[in-house]
């Protein structure tokens, strides 16, 4: 089936952050001395957030008519921060599948945090991830399991079986397959729930930037 250029501009910025990803984690050893790989990620600031930007006259969903009561993002900072919460919590063995395929430690030869690093972390995870993820489960494949012409279709009028669907191959990337359930499932519902996209941008940048600030201060790494 030919996708439309709507679909493009969600799914294109989305491909580039998973291409970026992989390339991290398989950049060969003897490119270390070059440049270290987790400096990869920083890469994700200029190129997909440069994507979104540049696109962003297109996201009508995340038009200045479509931003969210006081209300609403009140609700999503709520949610977001639950989410977290969560994410931090249902980490037993049964509720993982696998690992990460990118490991990310910000810390230097002598064990001490690497600001830098955290930074880019930090910044991509927050103000980039949100709305590039947003864009294409939810606002994307989301509406498209209900009809693949999304762009015609009120979040608030998917069923669940398209709820459903776009949160299991939401989980299918994330290593905690539980917490990733939780999460996406409370960002569709929201998005459902208020028919406004930025609201499920706004709890997903609370979860991770609350997240970084945990993993930063617990040193639990294993969460980035």
């Amino acid at each position: 089936m030919r996708l439309s250029r709507a679909a493009w501009l969600r799914i294109l910025p989305f491909a580039l952050f998973i291409a970026l990803l992989a390339l991290r984690a398989h950049w060969p050893p003897q490119a270390a001395a070059l440049l270290d790989a987790r400096w990869l990620y920083a890469l994700n600031l200029p190129l997909v957030g440069g994507l979104l930007l540049w696109w962003w006259r297109e996201y009508g969903e995340l038009s200045r008519q479509n931003a969210p009561t006081l209300r609403e993002a009140a609700l999503a900072v709520v949610l977001g921060l639950v989410v977290f919460v969560l994410w931090t919590q249902l980490t037993a063995p049964w509720m993982q599948i696998g690992e990460g395929s990118a490991s990310y430690r910000p810390i230097d030869a002598s064990g001490a945090p690497d600001w830098p690093l955290i930074a880019v972390r930090w910044l991509g995870a927050t103000l980039v991830v949100p709305v590039m993820e947003e864009l294409f489960w939810r606002s994307y494949l989301m509406r498209w399991f209900e009809r693949p012409t999304f762009e015609g279709v009120d979040p608030r009028q998917a069923g669940w079986r398209a709820v459903v669907l776009s949160t299991f191959v939401f989980v299918l990337v994330h290593p905690l397959w539980l917490a990733a359930t939780v999460a996406g499932l409370a960002y569709a519902l929201l998005y459902r729930a208020t028919g406004k996209l930025w609201t499920a941008v706004i709890a997903h940048a609370v979860t991770n930037g609350a997240l970084g600030i945990y993993v930063v201060l617990s040193g639990r790494w294993a969460f980035w």
